[in-house]
């Protein structure tokens, strides 16, 4: 089990953060998904989760996450 942490741009609300956490949440191998909103914060736990895919589903979510 490995576990990332990303920090996205632009989430504001509530809403932000049920959104990302959903979208990550599909992503294959993802097997649990923190998001802090004070921080920007998304912590994935996964078995495989490739990152671009997770980046990916951030940005379907509506955001972006920052670059390393």
């Amino acid at each position: 089990m490995a576990t990332s942490t990303y920090t996205v741009v632009g989430m504001t609300c509530g809403h932000c953060v049920a959104s990302v956490r959903d979208e990550v949440g599909k992503v294959d191998g993802v097997t649990r998904v923190d998001v802090e909103l004070a921080s920007g914060t998304v912590t994935v736990e996964s078995e495989r989760a490739d990152p671009a895919a997770v980046t990916a589903a951030v940005a379907e979510a509506g955001y972006e996450v920052a670059p390393a």
